[in-house]
């Protein structure tokens, strides 16, 4: 890296819209329409750039400006521990810098075509159906949606389940998630990957119920079934390889147990799905490792951020068993991803320096000026 100075740090949410609303989980209600990605800019005092999602605050930004970018990052290491607020517009500075995109950066390689690829699922299939009475009519509803993320180019989908934990009767909702799942399996075909999260909304019995009733359906992972329990994890490992279902256990999200890598490398764990906004894009390239050691799978969540579809794919570059991209589907005014693309399950990701993303210079001024702050070094 060269010898500049952090000169100005710039950030604001933008506000993106989804396709449609997203609906309910087994624990919350509507998570609505909009997304809000807080994007950061940093400036250097010789006119270079970088930028992406960041939460730091403007007091946290104030101690930062003016710092030698030797500091925050180098390319051995990476983002530096006191700097890792701003990780995604460093990363994307240093891939400016030197002329290549952070995948190749991490190591990740084009495919013949000379293009670099990542799996990814459609994250939308919420619960949507609520103001059905008709099961079969939600079921429907689901599957109707399932066919607009494969039209999108889609070949694995997420389906959201517990309805029956708050939402409706336990019998009336658990037996809507498993007609769901048949009738999702049944429109996006065998060849599709379903995956079903029930964001802790299952216990162990509800959870062996769903997956036996719909074991035709060869559900690729059991999302957050309930909140992490060894035993529970043992347990459920045990009947799923009595009963030859194949179906994974991934977990991780939100307030993990302190003891799930534990159980992860004891194999009673397959996937991990730490947030790639927190604990981060580094403590993923520090983690990725260490889960490939023990034949664990990496699935880094990020709903909601929408920035996350596009740094997710080149941490894929990192992680030998990266699983899928988590893809929220949504466009935000001011971030321009159109570099992107996704066809046949697979995001095709710009071979343009850094994180292949750009800005709109007048709307993201804009914005910066109207509802967000901007710190220059004195």
């Amino acid at each position: 890296m060269n010898n500049s100075k952090i000169d100005r740090i710039e950030c604001v949410p933008l506000i993106g819209t989804r396709p449609r609303e997203a609906g309910c989980n087994s624990r919350l209600q509507v998570h609505g329409l909009h997304v809000r990605p807080p994007i950061a800019r940093i400036t250097t005092d010789d006119g270079a750039t970088g930028f992406g999602l960041s939460r730091m605050s403007e007091e946290d930004a104030t101690g930062l400006v003016g710092t030698p970018l030797s500091e925050a990052f180098d390319l051995e290491n990476g983002v530096s521990q006191g700097f890792r607020a701003l990780e995604y517009p460093l990363w994307d500075l240093a891939g400016k810098l030197v002329g290549k995109p952070v995948y190749e950066m991490l190591g990740g390689e084009p495919d013949a075509d000379g293009v670099f690829r990542a799996r990814c699922y459609d994250t939308s299939l919420y619960i949507d159906d609520l103001h059905l009475a008709d099961d079969n009519e939600a079921a429907a509803l689901i599957a109707s949606e399932a066919l607009e993320g494969k039209a999108r180019g889609h070949k694995a989908y997420k389906i959201k389940v517990g309805r029956g934990a708050m939402h409706m009767p336990l019998e009336q909702g658990t037996h809507r998630d498993i007609l769901v799942i048949r009738a999702v399996r049944n429109a996006v075909g065998p060849d599709a990957t379903i995956l079903i999260d029930a964001n802790n909304g299952y216990n162990l019995n509800l959870t062996k119920q769903v997956l036996g009733e719909t074991a035709e359906a060869k559900v690729y992972w059991m999302e957050e079934a309930f909140h992490e329990d060894g035993s529970f994890y043992a347990n459920l490992k045990e009947w799923l390889n009595a009963e030859g279902i194949g179906t994974k256990i991934a977990d991780g999200e939100g307030g993990a147990s302190a003891n799930l890598l534990q159980w992860a490398e004891e194999g009673l764990v397959d996937i991990i799905q730490y947030d790639i906004f927190h604990p981060g894009f580094s403590r993923w390239l520090e983690l990725g490792p260490q889960l490939d050691e023990w034949n664990v799978g990496s699935a880094p969540h990020h709903y909601g951020g929408h920035y996350g579809n596009y740094v997710s794919c080149h941490l894929s570059a990192a992680i030998q068993g990266f699983e899928f991209t988590e893809w929220d589907e949504a466009d935000t005014p001011g971030l321009d991803g159109s570099g992107y693309s996704i066809s046949d399950g697979l995001v095709s990701v710009p071979n343009s320096p850094g994180f292949g993303l750009n800005l709109d210079e007048e709307i993201y001024a804009r914005a910066v000026k109207e509802n967000g702050f901007d710190l220059r070094a004195t």
